[in-house]
């Protein structure tokens, strides 16, 4: 693959930040929210991921290319990053199960990049000022011209995005035969969350975002689970009323990163928008049930409102917090068969610290 030529590229932040580096990927134009993962490993569940939907991102770890890319570790059938920022980007891979070089995968899925870029800086810079639009170019240098182009791009700060990844059409997954029935709103669902829950005998079916309550309710799930996705919950009316519903009704209830926002939404507790964000797969959480401390997997820009749950503590139990910022991981509904967490337990390509949260809605199934 040495006959790949790379190009100058340019990331242009926000605040007139500026770095230079060598284009990776398909050579053009993108824009988007820039956001940091610090996973070591895990770059096409990163890349593939519904949740990271309108963001540019950029990886901590040094090399990014150097295991190849396969199709059985993608989380959605497309990438939904809307770019890529690294360091060393491998052309050449080394796996022998892989099926493409990121190159080409990249290239197939119209990905614009750029590499060569001290992601160090670029970090310590979004650690610093926050998470704000950036434009990636290996097609146009002016600068005054980039400036121009993102000045059109619109804040992730009240942005519904969860209806334009999830599915169109209701589908079903696992065994019919299984014995559990779990009702999922699919605002943006990964893969491997449904395949923690066949695993544990559950028959999903899948319903597109904005699907009203009865035809849910049709379907006479045991459960209902509310899935991660991008953008900000505040618009997400739809849902909202949605999950005020479910809870009215009293079945077993779970949500996952969004999910854990539009059930705090539900009950009236407020989320808001973070400085910069939680991701990566090395966040420590602790479990205020066991004491315990579990690994997490996280990405998430957008946070439920401590003050508020502490002034409606007759409603809402915290159950596990973020041990870097105290931050909000984990609450339960009162009085209700309702749970959930701001992190991702079913973690790939890990760690599983915390897949045991899917046995615990599996039992409130059971009762």
């Amino acid at each position: 693959m040495s006959d790949i030529q790379q190009v100058p590229a340019v990331l242009l932040l926000e605040d007139g930040t500026v770095f230079h580096g060598l284009s990776a990927g398909k050579i053009g134009t993108t824009t988007g929210e820039i956001c940091f993962n610090t996973g070591m490993t895990g770059y096409q569940e990163i890349f593939t991921d519904p949740s990271y939907y309108g963001q540019l991102m950029v990886l901590t770890n040094a090399h990014i290319g150097n295991y190849g890319t396969k199709r059985t570790e993608s989380e959605s059938y497309s990438i939904k990053i809307n770019g890529l920022i690294c360091k060393n980007y491998t052309y050449e891979y080394h796996r022998p199960l892989a099926d493409q070089s990121i190159q080409a995968y990249f290239e197939e899925e119209n990905l614009v990049g750029i590499c060569n870029i001290d992601t160090r800086a670029v970090v310590r810079h979004i650690r610093s000022k926050g998470a704000m639009n950036a434009i990636i170019s290996s097609e146009e240098t002016d600068l005054d011209a980039l400036k121009a182009r993102l000045a059109e791009v619109p804040s992730m700060d009240g942005l519904e995005l969860a209806s334009k990844v999830s599915t169109k059409e209701t589908y079903t997954f696992g065994s019919p035969q299984a014995k559990y029935r779990v009702a999922v709103l699919d605002f943006g669902i990964k893969q491997n969350i449904l395949n923690n829950f066949a695993e544990r005998d559950c028959y999903l079916q899948v319903f597109p975002a904005q699907t009203p309550i009865e035809e849910l309710r049709a379907w006479n799930p045991d459960g209902y689970f509310l899935s991660n996705g991008p953008g900000d919950p505040a618009p997400m009316a739809y849902a909202v009323s949605t999950a005020k519903a479910i809870l009215e009704e009293d079945k077993p209830l779970f949500g996952i990163c969004l999910g854990h926002q539009l059930l705090a939404l539900a009950v009236d507790i407020p989320t808001y928008k973070m400085h910069h964000g939680h991701r990566g797969i090395n966040h420590p959480v602790k479990n205020l049930a066991t004491g315990k401390c579990e690994i997490t997997s996280q990405n998430h820009g957008f946070g439920v409102s401590p003050e508020a749950i502490e002034a409606n503590t007759d409603k809402v139990e915290v159950t596990h917090i973020n041990l870097n910022d105290g931050t909000i991981e984990g609450m339960r509904i009162r009085g209700k068969k309702a749970f959930s967490v701001q992190y991702h337990p079913e973690a790939s390509p890990g760690p599983h610290d915390a897949r045991y949260l899917f046995d615990e809605f599996v039992k409130l199934m059971e009762n």
